[in-house]
């Protein structure tokens, strides 16, 4: 890597660090989702309780770059106020909750106490499992398949490893094909939700709640594919899946903008008259970064790899710049500027979002490691 970027990179994580301090500080045991003109309270709704799991992952990110006890005191406090989510019926994003929290947590101690949670919280996620369609419901209701599951299926497969338990292995292999069959396109892209019929599980078409339209490319939920799938692969070995995210990755790399940082709709009219001009969606850069530097490591041909590497260097070149990097944003408590929640709700548009900070910090961690 380059000294400069190397530099840029660090200042951003820096950065990242103060916000999150702040953040502790101000708001002590607060989980927030997004902020309304920059502030984390305020009184927006938030559709889905969803992600708690990235502050306790932020705080885990720090203490291990930092090796400082009081981070690492933070991330097992934060951490310890997730637990009794393991059981948590009403959600399909366990996943998001507990692999960025229990998981670092077990991992830093090898305590089995911390595993276990990890294993509960798997089979309380399977059990959204729809044997006739195959699939794992969203929380909006049974007939529902979201494409963010993807994100959350490997809690299924970590939790089926460490307790032998096939069964819950042929439920998240089988959401993940199912996932393929009818949300990854033939060229890549993703729908956001797929419809399904209860009595049969037969399969009735796309839809969407996020994105533009059904058979639109929302950006962050193709983000989701391609990083969620390149999990699966690492868990797994299965080679079918690294293939889905290779589709995924070759779809955002050809339809990025100039500045390769995405709009939040791949099929988002340009020409739409917005105040702040097309909206970007700066989180679903964020998490395609980091999935593509992954990707780097996992696939075996090495031009693939170089254009991985340097696609992710391009988005996080441009992230860390102060027009998404609240850096210079005078009272800005987020970390990263511009990124969108729910368009069709208004909430959390052009904004930080919880989930774009914690993907810019890990993406930048894998950067820079």
């Amino acid at each position: 890597m380059h000294p400069q970027r190397h530099q840029r990179y660090s200042a951003a994580l820096d950065f990242a660090q103060q916000q999150v301090q702040r953040l502790v500080e101000r708001h002590p045991d607060f989980f927030p989702m997004y902020t309304s003109q920059g502030r984390w309270r305020h009184s927006g709704e938030s559709w889905t309780d969803w992600t708690a799991g990235f502050l306790a992952g932020l705080l885990w990110s720090f203490a291990g770059r930092t090796g400082d006890r009081q981070w690492r005191e933070r991330a097992e406090h934060y951490s310890q106020l997730l637990e009794p989510r393991q059981n948590d019926r009403d959600v399909h994003d366990l996943g998001f909750i507990f692999l960025n929290s229990y998981l670092p947590w077990y991992r830093a101690t090898g305590d089995d106490r911390f595993n276990r949670v990890l294993v509960e919280a798997g089979r309380t996620l399977a059990k959204r499992f729809q044997p006739k369609g195959q699939y794992l419901a969203s929380f909006i209701g049974p007939q529902s398949l979201f494409i963010d599951i993807m994100m959350n299926v490997p809690l299924i497969f970590y939790a089926a490893q460490q307790s032998h338990d096939a069964d819950l292995e042929k439920i998240a292999r089988a959401h993940c094909l199912t996932t393929r069959d009818r949300l990854v396109r033939w060229d890549g892209s993703t729908a956001h939700e797929g419809l399904f019929e209860l009595q049969t599980g037969e399969f009735l078409g796309e839809s969407t709640h996020q994105g533009l339209r059904p058979d639109s490319a929302w950006a962050r939920g193709l983000a989701w594919s391609m990083y969620g799938y390149s999990q699966v692969y690492a868990l797994t070995g299965d080679r079918e899946f690294l293939a889905v995210a290779d589709r995924n990755a070759d779809y955002w790399m050809t339809h990025l903008p100039k500045d390769h940082v995405p709009y939040w709709d791949f099929h988002a009219d340009l020409s739409a008259a917005r105040p702040w001009g097309p909206q970007k969606d700066s989180s679903a850069g964020a998490i395609a970064a980091s999935a593509l530097l992954d990707l780097e490591r996992q696939t075996d041909d090495n031009d693939r790899a170089r254009v991985y590497r340097d696609t992710a260097e391009a988005m996080l070149d441009e992230l860390v710049q102060p027009e998404y990097l609240a850096i210079d944003a005078d009272g800005w408590e987020g970390i990263l500027k511009h990124g969108v929640y729910h368009t069709a709700k208004n909430l959390g548009v052009d904004e930080s979002v919880m989930w774009g900070d914690f993907f810019l910090v890990e993406a930048l961690t894998k950067a820079l490691r």
